[in-house]
């Protein structure tokens, strides 16, 4: 009698798919997901656990039709759900263990008395399987106690790498160590450095968080914000207390994830719940992928033979497979009979659908790997066959016990290319080499969405980021950064313990950028370039001629060198007429070289500095000076001593001569001279460049002077001892001021002196009051030169502009008159003095004497006698 296709099967092991063949291998699929509320299974996966479990019974269909490949042997299989659940998966994995345990008759009596009889069970030589790690791990556990070799298909934990723990565990999917460094590079390539971290409690979720965590220290580069966990069994809210947890670090949007399907989907509500679906973006390990982010996948190609195979299944083919009734009544949405899945749907399954044409399908992503981990054991088995059995048709009495330690052996030496065309290998720990895909979920076409592949990871990351879409529309890849790059010219000030958080802090002053956390001073010549990532030279400035601080200095210096001219110039011309000589010419003639050489000065002081410049400045500085000052100091002087010997002599004093006169005032000048000849030999003139002078705060405003190494100090001593020379004429001018008005320019030189020493007194605190300001040279260049022309100016003013208009514009004044002996000129000057004292001793001071004078044409007569006023000069008394 044939069974109604439409009533569900009712198979003696309802818990497992039952294949019989000579030898059986076991499998463990998550036909279901993990039951809530107690209960050990949930709804139906219709891609991970129906898809993989039909892939493995494809490949043992197309094994046994292989001649080639086990010929004469043929594969069953005993399959199991492990219900997405640990410890659901260890009681069932115990079907593969009863055949190694031995039953003691004892323990078991019949009703009867009689003894008992046990139904022989399947004895497991190999088991496909476990999809999740932390199931894997538990399974694994109990098969090598029994020498039960184990390849998984999806299992990727590294822990399950330990060959000293799980000896008899292999897969022919890379570890976690491996996609972690995927993950990180891909997470590197993107730019990111600063990511969460989210798990599914278990071996799987929490191993592949601490290898990613423990890669990315290792390399550097990319922080840690968070390091969440999902629990086994989460309360009501727990997923949107991850969500608002995820968000305290907003800066932290790539989430990486190691989790399970039905916590990645529970995440994704919770995401969307809080209108937080366009903040994160998810990272998706190999056990899922994500939209609008990338996701990593074992390296995979479609199964074309899988796909016509599972296409045309149906329930009247099929009814091996257990669960496959369910699975139609979810996939098309219909209800079968009374013993139907899914009570009070309106719709009835007639039977007649079709995969594909009447519901979507596209093939599950781990269908290849669990081909090839069926192919492997195969392989495996094939070569142990070839070895003991050979020639043997079928099994040979030595594999009717296969040893699993034996058999071990053979899966860890197998080569062979896998569904996908690429090589299928374990290394000594039994992992396969890391090969992975890498998709994100895109829409396309306006609507359709899908899994495009984005790039591979084989050893090496290769992502073609032109094809990356995200939700902003935008071409640029989104930042999940802790803190922005900082500009040019700003270090990073890291946050302590975070060394991906930091603080950007610009380099200030005459400090540059020398590296990504460090700031450096420029060399003092040196100031930091426009971006502040090196260092420049600092412009180097000299004073120009065409500087306002130059051009006022040069023109009182023309002005002055012309008028110095025209009155040497004058008193060549007429160097015999009284006022002339009364002057006293070779003074006289000192005198105005002093002057002119005070006017030249300004010339070198503005010139570029050199050698030959600094030696002029060193020469000329204070001797212009020197020869003014020395000249008028012997003036005064001569004029001193003569009036104070006449007070106690008629006698004239030593060395009042013209020829004795040069040789005081040319000794004075040596004394300058020999100054400076010491300068020299103690350091010679040379240029510097002060880059201190114009050391603004502002580095742009920052200028080198070029100058010559002058300093203050020496600039004091240099012009020291032509103000000490001014100052000693000063006193001996204030000492002469009674001396009659007219007598040899006393009382001129005595106006100068005052007058000069006023302008030195401003000089020194313009001079020295600007050490600290930006224009520093030019105001003290200025002030150094037009000084010197000012002094030099007054004494031309006072001494000779008098005289030369009188030359020039009265010459009737300038004709010689009578001259008095020096006794004639010291009566003069005491009768001056006594007379100063009648006019006080008299009422109104009335006093009107006449000083009469003998003339004694043969005795000598100095010139001085020109000066003196005599009219009205003569006592009545006399």
């Amino acid at each position: 009698e044939s069974e109604d296709p439409l009533t569900p099967p009712t198979p003696e092991y309802a818990h497992s798919v039952r294949l019989d063949g000579d030898i059986i291998l076991g499998g463990l699929f998550p036909v279901h997901a993990r039951g809530e509320r107690g209960a050990p299974c949930g709804e139906l996966k219709k891609e991970k656990g129906i898809h993989r479990l039909e892939a493995m019974l494809f490949a043992i269909d197309l094994i046994n039709k292989d001649p080639d490949l086990l010929p004469n042997i043929t594969l069953g299989a005993r399959i199991l759900d492990t219900c997405s659940r640990d410890t659901y998966a260890l009681e069932q994995s115990l079907t593969f263990v009863q055949a190694l345990i031995e039953r003691d008759p004892l323990d078991v009596r019949c009703a009867g008395g009689e003894q008992p009889s046990f139904a022989k069970p399947d004895k497991i030589v190999g088991v496909i399987g476990a999809s999740s790690s932390s199931v894997s791990i538990m399974v694994a556990n109990i098969l090598r106690l029994f020498k039960i070799p184990q390849i998984s298909y999806a299992s990727t934990a590294p822990e399950l790498s330990d060959n000293t723990r799980y000896d008899f565990f292999s897969r022919v999917v890379p570890p976690d160590s491996y996609q972690a460094q995927a993950m990180l590079d891909i997470v590197t390539a993107m730019s990111w450095n600063y990511v969460s971290t989210l798990a599914s409690e278990g071996n799987y979720g929490e191993s592949g968080v601490e290898a990613f965590v423990q890669i990315s220290r290792e390399t550097g580069g990319v922080c840690i914000a968070q390091s969440l966990k999902v629990p086994r069994e989460p309360r009501p809210g727990e997923f949107d207390k991850i969500i608002l947890r995820l968000l305290e670090t907003p800066n932290a949007r790539a989430i990486i994830m190691f989790a399970n399907e039905d916590d990645i989907r529970r995440i994704l509500n919770a995401a969307k719940r809080n209108n937080l679906t366009n903040h994160f973006l998810w990272v998706g390990s190999d056990s899922w992928g994500s939209k609008i982010s990338p996701s990593f996948s074992r390296r995979k190609a479609s199964v074309d033979a899988f796909d016509r195979y599972f296409k045309s299944r149906s329930l009247s083919n099929n009814r091996r497979n257990v669960w496959f009734a369910e699975f139609w009544e979810e996939n098309f949405g219909c209800k079968l009979g009374m013993h139907g899945k899914r009570p009070g749907s309106p719709k009835k399954c007639t039977g007649l659908e079709k995969v594909g044409r009447d519901s979507s399908y596209e093939q599950e992503g781990k269908v290849q790997f669990v081909m090839d981990a069926v192919y492997a054991m195969a392989h495996a088995l094939h070569r142990m066959h070839r070895d003991l059995c050979s020639g043997y048709p079928g099994l040979c009495p030595r594999m009717s016990t296969i040893d699993g330690k034996e058999l071990l052996g053979y899966i860890r030496n197998v080569s062979f290319n896998g569904s996908a065309k690429t090589p299928v290998t374990f290394n000594e720990n039994g992992d396969a080499p890391g090969r992975y895909d890498i998709f994100q979920y895109q829409i396309s076409n306006g609507s359709i969405a899908e899994y495009r592949v984005i790039g591979q990871w084989t050893d090496h990351l290769h992502l073609n980021m032109d094809a990356l879409q995200w939700v902003s529309g935008d071409s640029s890849v989104p930042a999940s950064v802790c803190s922005l790059p900082c500009r040019t010219g700003e270090r990073k000030k890291v946050v302590k313990g975070v060394p991906c958080c930091w603080h950007c802090e610009r380099c200030e002053g005459y400090h540059y950028q020398a590296s990504e956390f460090t700031c450096q001073l420029c060399p003092y010549e040196q100031r930091p370039d426009h971006n502040r990532t090196g260092c420049q030279p600092i412009p180097i400035i000299k004073l120009e001629w065409h500087s306002p601080w130059a051009v006022v200095p040069v023109f009182i210096a023309i002005l002055g060198i012309i008028a110095t001219t025209f009155v040497i110039a004058t008193f060549v011309r007429y160097n015999d007429t009284p006022i002339v000589r009364a002057s006293g010419r070779e003074m006289s003639y000192v005198l105005l070289t002093g002057i002119f050489l005070c006017y030249i000065i300004t010339f070198p002081m503005i010139a570029t500095p050199g050698v030959s410049v600094c030696s002029f400045r060193r020469i000329f500085l204070g001797l212009g000076m020197c020869f003014s000052y020395a000249a008028l100091l012997t003036k005064t002087n001569r004029i001193h001593r003569i009036f104070e010997q006449g007070k106690c002599s008629v006698a004239a004093p030593r060395f009042i001569s013209p020829a004795s006169q040069l040789v005081i005032t040319f000794s004075l000048i040596s004394v300058q001279l020999m100054g400076v000849l010491v300068w020299f030999i103690a350091d010679p003139p040379h240029t510097i460049v002060d880059y201190g002078e114009q050391r603004t705060q502002d580095p742009e405003n920052a200028r080198g002077v070029l100058k010559c190494d002058i300093s203050d100090l020496s600039l004091i001593c240099s012009l020291g001892y032509s103000i000490l020379l001014m100052v000693t004429c000063t006193v001996y001018a204030i000492k002469t001021r009674g001396v009659p008005e007219t007598f040899n320019e006393a009382k001129p030189i005595g106006f100068t002196m005052y007058t000069t020493c006023i302008i030195w007194l401003a000089f020194i605190p313009i001079f020295f009051g600007t050490a600290q300001s930006a224009e520093r040279m030019y105001i003290q260049t200025t002030t150094l030169t037009v000084s010197l022309s000012l002094s030099a100016s007054v004494s031309l003013g006072m001494l000779y502009m008098p005289k030369v208009y009188i030359i020039i514009f009265h010459p009737e004044q300038n004709v010689p008159k009578r001259k008095r002996s020096f006794k004639a000129i010291v009566t003069a000057a005491t009768m001056s003095s006594k007379l100063s004292q009648l006019a006080s001793e008299r009422p109104n001071g009335e006093v009107k004497t006449e000083l009469c004078e003998s003339v004694d044409n043969s005795s000598e007569y100095t010139t001085y006698l020109s000066h003196l006023r005599t009219c009205k000069m003569c006592s009545n008394a006399l």
